[in-house]
């Protein structure tokens, strides 16, 4: 739903977002605290040799709560340094190792980012919102997925760009989810927040495969993104498509956003969105 949500030839829609004044006891009407820049004493402030470390997979889903890095991922948004410091302190006592999501692989050819970037992606039962890997977390995920550098001729600047494309990927999905709960937001005026996630990127959707059939290309990759309406749980299923890189914001995939088949209010609003795009 809305604009960019499916691959060439595709029909899209735009919906009128339906605006509802939240109740005074809805969080956004609440001072939220102000952020504070890393202390001086911050050793992001000083010169000194980037020590990088390595990293484990990024965020996938779990049954209630957030990926465990989560709770820790904001050391890393306001002092990067100091948070890993104190990751290499945390040894499990297991193998006598350091927890791996950011430590540098062993033929790791350059060092990498360990800053992690705040989205504007609201988690489930928290004030706070979900954080993106760092370069380090994202080159180890690509490591246990089977990805071998030395196949690529990768420079440091590209793992930037790879970062900075999957952010904007993920915040373009977020936009065209709160399209389709705009049609909620009566029953759900503080907006919904994401409660969990994965990717199955060889599990073709249905409709990614009808599409195919008609001579279409098939989606390099598909999440399911599942979503608390105020209590309630939404799936919703994204499929991302190969598009052109816009170098000023770093969009890159075409997006197909809609609620999958779980739920008659589902079936509801997709039978409204389908009478938009051939009425309008």
């Amino acid at each position: 739903m809305g604009s960019g949500v499916s691959s060439a030839g595709a029909p899209t829609v735009r919906a009128e977002a339906i605006q509802a004044v939240p109740p005074e006891g809805c969080p956004m009407h609440q001072v939220q605290p102000t952020k504070v820049s890393p202390p001086s004493g911050c050793p992001m402030h000083q010169t000194q040799p980037f020590k990088a470390s390595s990293l484990a997979e990024v965020p996938m889903s779990r049954a209630e709560a957030a990926p465990s890095h989560q709770d820790r991922a904001y050391e890393f948004v306001e002092c990067p340094m100091r948070a890993a410091e104190a990751t290499e302190c945390d040894i499990d006592p297991a193998n006598m190792m350091p927890p791996p999501n950011q430590t540098a692989a062993p033929d790791q050819p350059f060092k990498l980012s360990i800053s992690r970037q705040e989205s504007n992606i609201p988690r489930h039962d928290t004030e706070k919102k979900w954080v993106y890997p760092s370069e380090q977390m994202f080159w180890n995920a690509m490591l246990r997925k089977g990805w071998r550098w030395r196949d690529d001729d990768l420079a440091p600047q590209d793992m930037t760009n790879i970062i900075k494309i999957h952010n904007q990927n993920n915040e373009q999905a977020w936009q065209e989810i709160l399209k389709w709960e705009a049609l909620h937001a009566f029953e759900c005026p503080c907006g919904p927040t994401l409660k969990r996630f994965g990717g199955k990127a060889k599990e073709y959707s249905p409709r990614a495969r009808v599409r195919h059939w008609m001579g279409y290309e098939l989606p390099f990759d598909r999440h399911d993104w599942i979503v608390d309406r105020c209590g309630k749980e939404v799936r919703y299923v994204i499929d991302y498509y190969d598009g052109e890189l816009n170098r000023e914001n770093y969009q890159f995939s075409i997006l197909d956003v809609r609620p999958a088949f779980d739920s008659l209010d589902a079936v509801w609003d997709r039978m409204k969105v389908a009478w938009w795009r051939w009425t309008s």
